[in-house]
């Protein structure tokens, strides 16, 4: 009896281990799963499950967010996704003490070609973000190759949550129309630690729109929006502070360092460091700071409501394009204070757009 369970677990790509039918599944040491179905329902029993080869279906979210706690869930092989027009997200991931990783050579493909129109969330095909980390406390997502996402790629919710040497690689958007491909956007969390992350895309590498103790550090970002705080305000959550942005590169994109707040909003910015960013082939900003944001665009007049206070940019250097501008700050009158730079050493480019009221402690 007990060989006759063991083959009909093993035949619907549910568990591979030799433990007794009696014992619970989360006791057993590795779970196997070839289907989004059976991996949803597994990974809440399982202390390893192995997630091999997924072909999620259309429409449907490959849901790994009640995973055991303690639990590790490894993606091994390609994971795909079925076409539709939704919002997704592809991926949800969650738990407490939980470690998601992958083994040697796994992929999540999300094929994003498929829904790439150049309008990204403005418009066209209605298309599914990727990843949701969302619920997640006291956690670990490393190792993890992504590719060509529909539009954003990891959106973090969570409390003291590690995501380490993750790539995110929609350089195929470059020419396939690939648009708002942001790398992570962290929102209402406390305690994110993001180290040694690799991002191609078209959009922000990293924007914080809220939330406190975040660190992003030895990261690469290329042909994006950069390393942004914001857009902040209008949301439930109008607070970033204790910001670390260290150690990092910034390519061929369009801005390096970026703090925007939206107009008349309300919120706060406070308490920021970027420390040792390096630019290089910037298109638009080395640096830029406003407070001008209204419908996601910039309207060249400022407000107050939003202070951003206790920023410091130090060792920021490098170049931009012909056509950029190195530094460009727009504060609404006596809403930027106690701001330090030093080492800010950003060459190239010409003057576009004047400066206002820059606070003390800061050049333009």
């Amino acid at each position: 009896m007990r060989s006759l369970q063991l083959l009909a677990l093993a035949a619907t790509g549910s568990l591979v281990t030799a433990a007794p039918a009696s014992r619970d599944l989360a006791q057993r040491s590795s779970c196997t799963f070839t289907s989004a179905a059976d991996a949803k329902e597994g990974v809440k029993k399982c202390s390893h499950s192995i997630l091999k080869d997924i072909e999620v279906p259309a429409g449907e979210t490959l849901d790994l967010s009640k995973a055991a706690e303690g639990s590790t869930v490894t993606f091994e092989g390609t994971t795909t996704f079925g076409y539709k027009e939704w919002s997704g997200p592809l991926i949800r991931l969650g738990g407490k003490g939980v470690t998601f990783t992958q083994s040697s050579g796994a992929v999540l493909d999300g094929e994003g070609e498929r829904w790439w129109d150049g309008k990204g969330t403005n418009g066209g095909k209605k298309k599914p973000k990727f990843m949701y980390v969302h619920d997640i406390e006291n956690s670990y997502v490393t190792g993890l190759h992504i590719k060509n996402t529909p539009v954003q790629a990891i959106s973090v919710e969570g409390t003291n949550v590690h995501l380490t040497d993750i790539t995110i690689d929609n350089k195929l958007g470059d020419s396939k129309g690939g648009h708002n491909t942001d790398g992570f956007d962290i929102s209402d969390s406390t305690g994110v630690y993001i180290n040694g992350a690799k991002v191609y895309n078209q959009d922000d590498c990293l924007a914080i729109n809220s939330g406190e103790t975040i660190y992003f550090t030895d990261g690469y970002c290329s042909g994006g929006h950069g390393l942004s705080i914001g857009s902040v305000g209008g949301r439930s959550d109008n607070t970033v502070k204790d910001i670390h942005i260290e150690d990092s590169q910034v390519v061929d994109s369009a801005n390096g360092v970026r703090i925007k707040t939206i107009y008349k909003k309300t919120g706060e910015v406070e308490d920021v460091t970027y420390s040792n960013i390096k630019l290089s082939g910037i298109t638009e900003y080395g640096v830029v700071i406003e407070q001008d944001y209204e419908n996601g665009s910039p309207t060249g007049t400022p407000s107050n409501t939003i202070p951003i206070k206790d920023i410091t940019l130090d060792g920021i250097t490098g170049s931009v394009e012909s056509d950029a501008q190195a530094i460009y700050i727009l504060c609404g009158d006596g809403s930027c204070s106690d701001w330090t730079w030093k080492d800010v050493d950003v060459s190239g480019g010409k003057d576009k757009k004047k400066c206002e009221n820059v606070p003390s402690g800061a050049s333009c």
